[in-house]
């Protein structure tokens, strides 16, 4: 192509080319912050559905030394010495308060584990929240099925039961959420609450039925 003809075409279409750059860089920049967004959550629901307790953590093979109360209650995570994604002073009093069922530790320890997970996230939106309450239902189902299991499959469970399975619960809630700064982070934690559907997974991390008591 000639030089004088190309310098003619390119002054013609340099502005509209200028401004189409313009549009795609701004469209660069304003949805940088949606696809790290997009990110972080896709990082964070993979390592919640990795974290599962083990058998290490049933059976008290790391337990963790009594934290102190002044500093495990100064924050909202509280102490996790031995790094198993539950907070030391609520492992412990599961523990004490069931030295001699490995079965009930397994399901209490659990959903410990799925609660500390709703005050632990970096970033929470819908899709985070979500898949943390998906946990807490396994749990919650783990719980109910282990120590208070129907007599069968057609069956439903009776005001008592309900009741059993209500106070395991409220143990562990209790303890979990002990102070007011714990109470407000799980509040703010539901608030960015959406529809989710129970999992399809096993309600158990540990195969309760291997475990002898």
């Amino acid at each position: 192509m000639d030089t004088a003809i190309f310098f003619r075409v390119w002054r013609f279409i340099r502005i509209p080319l200028g401004i189409i750059l313009i549009f795609f860089i701004g469209l660069v920049i304003y949805r940088m912050p949606v696809v790290i967004e997009k990110q972080k959550t896709e990082e964070a629901v993979l390592r919640i559905h990795a974290q599962k307790i083990t058998l290490d953590d049933v059976m008290g093979t790391k337990l963790p030394p009594e934290p102190n109360r002044e500093l495990n209650d100064s924050t909202i995570e509280g102490i996790d010495a031995n790094q198993n994604g539950i907070r030391d002073d609520v492992e412990l009093a599961i523990f004490k308060e069931y030295p001699n069922s490995a079965k009930t530790r397994a399901v209490l320890l659990q959903y410990a584990l799925a609660l500390q997970m709703e005050v632990r996230q970096l970033t929470l939106n819908e899709d985070i929240v979500n898949v943390i309450l998906e946990e807490d239902s396994r749990a919650g189902d783990c719980i109910a099925d282990t120590l208070v299991p129907r007599k069968s499959l057609e069956s439903s469970r009776n005001y008592s039961d309900i009741e059993k399975i209500d106070a395991y619960i409220k143990f562990v809630d209790e303890r979990q959420f002990n102070t007011n700064e714990r109470k407000t982070a799980k509040k703010k934690f539901y608030e960015h609450m959406g529809s989710y559907s129970n999992s399809p997974k096993a309600s158990c991390d540990i195969d309760t039925l291997l475990l002898s008591n």
